[in-house]
């Protein structure tokens, strides 16, 4: 990636950023070390100089859809926001994960200091989630149970039932009184 220098510019102009964010975004540049931050950093500053689409991803060799991202996040006032958003693929659970998991399931979650003597999903995801910082809904891990066939132990278990679907009969009748509607 090439290196922009975006200090050296008098009084610049600002289109989208406020005088805040634009000092901000620029300190955090001078600091930044993470090339996709600083490319996230710099497409902000170069939107809000006033250079176009196809200008910033010339000069940073990034894609059209990276730089459109960070334009629009730069004009809706959401600058700050560049670190919020994690870089590459969601974290997937690894045989480690499912390991754990299965000791878990295997044990009370009073003997790890829970109050409560059954796992549910949610429960589970949470801990996993603090082991392994790999969160994953309890719908997940409901389904990661059942794949790893955990059925021997499963009276430890306590699966959220998934949402039934419940027949109603609808009666559709006229919603207006004959009497007070006129015409």
């Amino acid at each position: 990636m090439t290196q922009i220098n975006l200090f050296d510019r008098a009084e610049l102009h600002t289109k989208y950023l406020t005088k805040f964010q634009r000092q901000l975004l620029e300190k955090q540049l001078k600091i930044e070390t993470t090339t996709e931050y600083r490319q996230r950093i710099e497409i902000m500053l170069l939107a809000d100089e006033g250079k176009t689409q196809t200008q910033i991803c010339r000069l940073l060799s990034c894609s059209p859809l990276t730089a459109r991202h960070w334009i629009l996040m730069a004009k809706s006032g959401q600058a700050h926001t560049w670190q919020a958003q994690p870089i590459g693929r969601p974290k997937t659970v690894t045989s480690d994960y499912l390991n754990r998991l299965k000791q878990l399931v295997a044990t009370s979650p009073r003997e790890l200091g829970y109050p409560f003597s059954r796992w549910t999903g949610q429960w589970l995801s949470k801990h996993l989630c603090q082991e392994f910082n790999i969160g994953v809904s309890a719908r997940h891990i409901n389904r990661l149970i059942g794949e790893i066939g955990v059925d021997n132990q499963s009276e430890r278990v306590e699966i959220e039932p998934q949402q039934q679907v419940r027949s109603h009969h609808l009666v559709i009748a006229d919603l207006y009184d004959r009497h007070t509607h006129s015409e």
